[in-house]
């Protein structure tokens, strides 16, 4: 396959069959680098050097009823995170002082649970409209599971821009993941906050056990969900956790999958999530070649490197911190890049 010549009729609009993204995750090995140019042609024409920083506060931890096997958060697992409920809202308007500080764009409120309480709910409005009053140029992102119509007008009243609610995975492949909730369940939320009009962020988890055929699923499944921001994670076992045994992706296979979401989704962030310093390891800089936003710090269970490591890959690779989140999503560089 020419990756560079697909690329090119990608940006003039042209969109992959099933097959041909298919056949990104069967590509040979030795061709990764002429694949990876093929994707940054369409990461660059659509976001230039631009790099969008991210950043987690864990609001809620544990003390989940779902059964994902992926999460240490689960009341399945057998973990010994910490586990408190959610914090207080002061904390969370410090947290969004200091991502600001350390030039993050977008500020993640992340909650453990099924759904949030009103209580939950009320406390992160307030939370929100403070940040809003006393932190300049700041995207907030909401990630609390499953929510209503009425309360994602409530979080966009109250100035959330952002709403994350993952798929995980593929439709086919859920009942493996998890058996408490349906995946329909995961795409009305989703639909619930694009009605009240505030941005979608939804993404995967790959290295859990599934066939390249449900990693295409998921590709094309977002892509008609039309999801602004798409957090691709990739599976760091936990012990504990029922996948805790499972290890099966390679640097380059991450980078393969990178690939499919940018020549499937061009327009769209892609954003190297969890798992990022565990499976790309010393292929980290060719990853930000495909996508164009990570996470900063530590994920929820997990730790992330340094982010001074981050910041100097980022200089390192002659690229960008994103200064203004508000710009529109993504727009043309090809002209004067």
């Amino acid at each position: 396959m020419e990756w560079l010549k697909l690329a090119g009729n990608v940006i003039e609009g042209y969109k992959l069959s099933t097959d041909e993204a298919k056949g990104i995750l069967l590509s040979r090995d030795e061709d990764i680098l002429s694949l990876v140019n093929g994707a940054y042609e369409i990461r660059r024409h659509f976001y230039g050097k631009r790099v969008k920083l991210n950043l987690i506060i864990n609001a809620k931890s544990g003390l989940c009823p779902e059964d994902c096997g992926y999460c240490a958060q689960s009341i399945k697992a057998k973990t010994d995170i910490d586990r408190y409920t959610l914090i207080s809202k002061q904390t969370i308007v410090e947290g969004a002082k200091e991502a600001k500080r350390n030039k993050i764009g977008t500020y993640c409120i992340v909650m453990s649970g099924r759904k949030p309480t009103t209580n939950e709910v009320d406390t992160v409005i307030s939370a929100v409209q403070e940040i809003k009053n006393e932190v300049e140029q700041i995207k907030i992102c909401a990630c609390m599971g499953l929510v209503s119509e009425e309360q994602a007008v409530k979080l966009k009243s109250a100035g959330v821009d952002r709403f994350n609610h993952n798929i995980n995975t593929s439709a086919n492949y859920h009942e493996n993941i998890t058996t408490t909730h349906d995946y329909e369940d995961r795409i009305q939320t989703i639909e619930n906050v694009k009605k009240a009009g505030i941005s979608p962020c939804s993404g995967i988890i790959c290295g859990m056990g599934e066939t390249d055929e449900d990693i295409v699923d998921m590709a094309f499944a977002l892509k008609e969900l039309d999801a602004d921001s798409i957090p691709v994670n990739f599976l760091h076992p936990i012990k504990g956790t029922k996948l805790e045994n499972l290890d099966e992706l390679t640097p380059i296979r991450c980078l393969k999958i990178l690939a499919l979401f940018r020549f499937v989704n061009p327009t769209k962030e892609i954003r190297i999530s969890g798992g990022r310093e565990f499976n790309l390891r010393s292929l980290q800089n060719l990853g930000l070649f495909i996508a164009n936003s990570i996470f900063v710090g530590d994920y929820l269970t997990t730790d992330g490197q340094c982010a001074d490591a981050d910041y100097q890959l980022i200089k390192d690779l002659g690229f960008e911190i994103e200064d203004n989140p508000f710009e529109m999503e993504s727009q043309s560089f090809a002209k004067t890049y």
